[in-house]
């Protein structure tokens, strides 16, 4: 039996690969302007218009966007001015209102302490008046209590009591005599 041979092998004196023969070079130039012809009028004329168009679309939404972004932007920084305003407003309402009740309430503490310090002057005056009139009793019961006191004690030296109207004269003179 004969050694098989591998079908790859070219048979000797076999012919070359057909694109690389000449005689066919004049065809294979003809389809390959034809070709190229071809594609270039199927590009130009249906794909890279779409594509251009697609191109254009998106840069149009882009720029969309962005106005869209810009404006969206300018809206938040408004906002924000207006909340930063409203804000200083409020800050400044509050503080006048702790202002305006800080001087009422100084005021009402201020009427207040008048009416305590003109209950208090009046007590003074009551409890001086209290006092001088207790001191005017007391003064006037001084007169009796040396009259007997004197008359006690004269009594006691002498051993006889004066009589009213000597210790009188007496007191009145101031011991004088």
């Amino acid at each position: 039996m004969a050694a098989p041979t591998a079908n790859t092998e070219a048979p000797a004196g076999g012919s070359k690969f057909p694109p690389f023969q000449s005689e066919y070079y004049p065809s294979q130039f003809v389809w390959l302007a034809l070709s190229f012809v071809l594609l270039y009028v199927l590009m130009a004329k249906v794909a890279l218009p779409r594509i251009a168009s697609i191109l254009a679309e998106r840069s149009k939404r882009i720029a969309d966007d962005l106005a869209a972004a810009q404006r969206l932007k300018e809206k938040s920084d408004a906002a924000h001015a207006a909340y930063e305003k409203a804000l200083t407003d409020a800050r400044a309402r509050a503080q006048a209102i702790a202002n305006q009740t800080r001087e009422q309430q100084a005021a009402a503490a201020e009427a207040t302490n008048k009416r305590l310090e003109a209950e208090l002057r009046e007590r003074l005056t009551a409890a001086e008046k209290s006092i001088a009139a207790t001191r005017a009793a007391a003064m006037g019961n001084v007169g009796a209590i040396a009259g007997d006191t004197a008359s006690a004690i004269v009594e006691r030296l002498i051993g006889k009591a004066p009589a009213p109207h000597e210790v009188a004269a007496a007191l009145a003179d101031g011991g004088k005599s």
